[in-house]
C-alpha cells in the first residue's frame, strides 16, 4: 500500500523501519522541523528524519500540517493510509479524510485507558501491572478513534519508563505492520472505545518529578520508576537537588510480636529518614515501608550508585537529610 508516515521522536523509528521493510510504498515522511538541542543549542534533526533519509524516503518538515498547502500536497500523493505515531501535532479532519483507507495511529497504552501524551509514565506511576499498544482509526477527538488491534505486555517490577518506552516502541512497529495487513485485506475491525477507566495521561512537568517521602512506599518506588529518565525523580540533599535514577521497594518484614504477645506491624522510620546504608544502597523510610536508592546523580555531578554516594557524601542513618533547604 501507499503510505504517508508521520512521526518525530525515536519512539516512532522502529515503526517506520518495519513498515518500509514489510514492502509498503512509504512515499513521504512528515516530521517536525529541526530544533535547537543540547547545551550548545545546535540545530538537530528529529530521529524520524534521520531514519527516513537513511531509508531514502522523501522528508517534509512543515511548522504545521493544518494548512491548505499541505492538504493539497497530501491529496496529490493519493495515499492509501496515513500512519501517525508520536507526531506532535493534532491533525484536522480534512487531513484525516484524504487517505482512501483512512488515517491510523499507534498509541502506547491499552485504550481507552491512558489517552494522552504521557501514557508510559503514568501507567508506572499509578502502579499498573500491565500496559500495551493500540492501533486505531484516527478521529476528531484525540485518542478516541475506533480500535483496530491491541497487544498487552506485563510491566516488570523494577522497569523504568525509559525501559518500557523502548519495549513499546518495538511493539508499536509490529502492531502497525499487522494492522496494515488487515486493512489491505479489508479485514480490519472497527471496535468502538468504551469509557476510560483511567483519565487523561497529561504531559509531564519538571516539578512532577519531586519525591514525596510521606507517600506510601510502593507509590514512592513507582513514582521514581515512572519519572525516569524524564522529567527525573528528585529529592533534596543539603539544599541541592539529588536525582534518583534507580530505586526499588524494600520488602516489608512480617508482624513483630510485642511484649504482650500481640502481633504488631514492624516499626518504620519517619518519612525521608535514612534507615540503613549498605553496599546495596541507601534505605529511606516512606509511609508503611522503605525504598532502596541504588542509583543517584547529585546536582552537577556524574551518576553514581547509592553506595558510592554514601561513601562520598556521608549521610547518616537516623537523619532526614532529604528535605528542601526552605523546609
Amino acid at each position: 500500500m501507499r503510505i504517508v508516515f508521520m512521526g518525530t521522536p525515536d519512539f516512532a523509528v522502529p515503526s517506520l523501519r518495519r513498515i518500509k521493510s514489510s514492502g509498503h510504498d512509504v512515499c513521504l515522511v512528515v516530521t517536525q522541523p529541526d530544533r535547537p538541542a543540547g547545551r550548545g543549542r545546535k540545530l538537530t534533526a528529529p530521529p524520524v528524519k534521520l531514519a527516513a533519509l537513511e531509508l531514502d524516503i522523501l522528508v517534509h518538515q512543515p511548522e504545521t500540517v493544518n494548512t491548505d498547502e499541505f492538504a493539497l500536497r497530501l491529496e496529490a500523493l493519493k495515499p492509501d493510509v496515513l500512519v501517525v505515531i508520536a507526531f506532535g501535532q493534532i491533525l484536522k479532519q480534512r487531513l484525516l479524510d484524504i487517505p482512501s483507507h483512512g488515517a491510523v495511529n499507534a498509541h502506547a497504552s491499552l485504550l481507552p485507558d491512558y489517552r494522552g501524551v504521557a501514557p508510559i509514565n503514568w501507567v508506572i506511576v499509578n502502579g499498573e501491572s500491565e500496559t500495551g499498544v493500540t492501533t486505531m482509526y484516527m478521529a476528531r477527538k484525540v485518542d478516541a478513534g475506533e480500535i483496530i488491534l491491541s497487544r498487552s505486555t506485563p510491566i516488570e517490577p523494577d522497569e523504568t519508563a525509559g525501559e518500557l518506552y523502548e519495549r513499546l516502541s518495538e511493539m508499536s512497529g509490529d502492531l502497525l505492520v499487522a494492522t496494515l495487513a488487515l486493512i489491505k485485506r479489508g479485514e480490519a475491525p472497527r471496535i468502538p472505545q468504551g469509557e476510560p477507566r483511567i483519565g487523561y495521561a497529561r504531559k509531564l512537568k519538571k516539578e512532577d518529578g519531586e519525591i514525596v517521602w510521606a507517600r506510601d512506599a510502593r507509590a514512592v518506588a513507582d513514582h521514581i520508576r515512572g519519572m525516569t529518565p524524564w522529567p527525573g525523580a528528585y529529592t533534596w540533599f543539603r539544599g541541592k537537588a539529588l536525582l534518583v535514577t534507580r530505586a526499588r521497594l524494600v520488602p516489608v518484614p512480617g508482624p513483630v510480636e510485642s511484649a504482650a504477645g500481640v502481633d504488631e506491624p514492624p516499626a518504620t522510620g519517619r518519612p525521608g529518614e535514612i534507615l540503613a546504608i549498605s553496599d546495596a544502597g541507601i534505605e529511606v523510610a516512606a509511609e508503611g515501608g522503605a525504598v532502596l536508592l541504588t542509583g543517584v546523580k547529585p546536582e552537577g555531578k556524574r551518576e553514581m550508585t547509592g553506595a558510592e554516594f554514601a561513601r562520598g557524601y556521608r549521610p547518616e542513618p537516623g537523619t532526614c537529610p532529604f528535605e528542601r533547604s526552605d523546609a
